[in-house]
């Protein structure tokens, strides 16, 4: 059945709120600020033509639990622009969307086929529903010492060892711009009964621009989670979940109002009805002028030496199956400096703040907002960071990935009985919570994997460098929870 197409001009849920703004409502609900009266510093911070849409649900709003009117039509007008069949708006972030996503394929004891190299939302939906990984470790570049995407035929081994799984989930891309084969996965998945989902937290241009890796909803993936507000423009923590035709949607709303806030944001919302319009509208025009600028960045930034800054070369046609030209990530452990002294130094000397900085690469995320003139101010500052900084790079830990040992669910692991030990004394102990640097906020460790020598060095050398360390119940992460 064919849809009528919708006006992608409208923006509904901004329309309704600049029609409120006009109405001298008088307000004997929530938000306790009453338009910003009651709290002029906030006011006088964000502006008063913020705080007067920082509203409740009411009946000419809708309500994001149960839309029945401005909300759904934007969520409408977001699957046409996404080419979904349902799409939902989400303001929690798209861990919340990922753990919806997760949730509503998962029940308790179900296998899900899934890469390593998840975001913790991942696992941690796991500890919630109970569900059972079964990793499939990805190759590694050891150039680069970054892991790369699932090859189709450890998939295929997967699910031929695995035929019970529920689903499959699959980064597209990964924090560094590496596809997989995601149409190939997506007609295994299908073949034996099985949901595709995708981690689409760095893919939104993928709808919208030319000449780009296929989206998951092109690929005819079941649902994906999309960051709307990294390269897409909205305001941080606003998400989509996209799910296509085989989906019960009914059921994926009453997933996300397991754990998503009864009190929607509609500074949020209307973020996402307004970006998703902009898209619709001019995405091919953007993300183009977004792709010139970063293949311009990769040209000036492999013309200083010593620093690799990797696109679409790298393209195999398996583990990477395609490549994300828009992303810019940088190896920096040719010029004797770990990815996260290069940020530093960055922010530091620079005032440039980048995306992350780990050991052996930086990522400089561009999107709708960068020009040509701040990138210059990038390639200037990395020359002379090379110039002023550069030493033997003997001795410098280059491996990102380390394949886990696991032994245990996620779920049995964080909940089991526990004791906190020394961290450097837990070697061949299994660990019950996370260590990961943030971001990517991909886990060193996750619950239920073995704590291995490899891994403790490796979490030494970052603290060592400087990464941002987070996860454990000690911040210092100088003690780890293990099994008894």
């Amino acid at each position: 059945m064919n849809r009528i197409p919708l006006d992608q001009n409208k923006a509904p849920i901004h329309a309704a709120l600049e029609q409120f703004r006009q109405m001298r409502v008088v307000p004997f609900d929530v938000p306790g600020h009453k338009r910003g009266r009651g709290n002029p510093e906030l006011t006088d911070f964000l502006g008063q033509q913020c705080v007067s849409v920082d509203v409740n649900s009411m009946k000419p709003l809708d309500n994001l639990c149960h839309p029945v009117s401005v909300i759904r039509e934007a969520e409408m007008l977001a699957a046409e622009a996404f080419g979904a069949a349902e799409a939902f708006l989400m303001v929690g972030g798209t861990t919340s969307s990922v753990q919806s996503m997760v949730l509503t394929a998962c029940k308790r004891g179900d296998k899900i086929i899934l890469p390593r190299n998840v975001h913790r939302s991942v696992i941690n939906a796991l500890i919630l529903c109970g569900a059972v990984p079964v990793y499939v470790n990805p190759e590694v570049d050891h150039r680069l010492g970054i892991s790369l995407g699932m090859k189709r035929e450890q998939v295929q081994k997967a699910i031929e060892e695995h035929p019970d799984a529920v689903a499959i989930l699959v980064n597209n891309p990964t924090y560094y711009g590496v596809c997989s084969d995601l149409r190939e996965i997506v007609r295994m998945a299908h073949e034996h009964g099985m949901l595709c989902l995708a981690d689409e937290a760095h893919g939104t241009h993928f709808y919208f621009g030319k000449d780009l890796p296929v989206s998951a909803m092109a690929a005819g993936a079941d649902m994906a989670s999309v960051s709307m507000h990294k390269s897409g423009g909205s305001l941080t923590q606003s998400s989509f979940l996209l799910a296509g035709p085989n989906v019960n949607a009914g059921y994926v709303r009453q997933i996300i109002n397991l754990t998503q806030t009864t009190s929607g944001s509609y500074l949020l919302m209307s973020s996402l009805d307004i970006s998703r319009r902009n898209l619709a509208l001019r995405g091919e025009e953007i993300f183009g002028h977004v792709r010139r600028i970063a293949e311009y960045a990769r040209g000036e930034i492999n013309a200083i030496g010593g620093y690799y800054a990797f696109g679409p070369e790298m393209i195999n046609g398996d583990s990477i199956f395609d490549f994300d030209p828009i992303k810019l990530s940088v190896h920096t452990l040719d010029i004797g400096l770990a990815g996260i002294e290069v940020y530093d130094l960055l922010r530091d000397d620079y005032d440039i703040q980048i995306e992350f900085g780990d050991i052996g690469n930086i990522l400089a995320y561009l999107s709708i907002g960068d020009r040509i003139q701040e990138v210059e101010r990038l390639v200037s500052a990395l020359a002379e960071i090379r110039r002023l900084h550069q030493r033997d790079k003997t001795g410098m830990l280059t491996q990102e990935y380390i394949p886990p040992q696991v032994v245990a669910s996620p779920q049995e692991s964080f909940y089991a009985e526990k004791v906190s030990m020394p961290i450097m004394k837990t070697e061949g102990r299994v660990c019950s919570e996370f260590v990961m640097c943030y971001p990517p906020g991909i886990p060193i460790l996750a619950p239920g994997e073995r704590i291995t020598k490899d891994i403790l060095d490796y979490i030494a050398y970052a603290k060592e460098k400087g990464c941002s360390m987070t996860g454990p119940e000690d911040p210092e992460i100088e003690y780890l929870n293990v099994l008894e």
